[in-house]
């Protein structure tokens, strides 16, 4: 599709223009090594403040979504 998964600081950045995910929590992007290994990472938005999580993705890919870039 061409869109691509936020990275931290892109997720952060998007929290600057509105406040998302807070009630729901988002995968961004992860770095290889952890993905290799089965993990990945998600953030969401509570108590006024950005969490970043990590997990194995097979157990809660259900459960979450993403957001991504697309550049036009």
């Amino acid at each position: 599709m061409g869109i691509e998964l936020l990275d931290e600081e892109q997720y952060r950045a998007l929290q600057q223009l509105e406040t998302v995910d807070k009630k729901t929590s988002t995968w961004i992007k992860t770095p290889s090594t952890i993905r290799k290994l089965g993990g990945g990472l998600f953030c969401d938005y509570r108590f006024e403040t950005i969490f970043v999580y990590h997990n194995g993705v097979e157990s809660y890919y259900a459960a979450r979504g993403f957001r991504g870039l697309l550049n036009v």
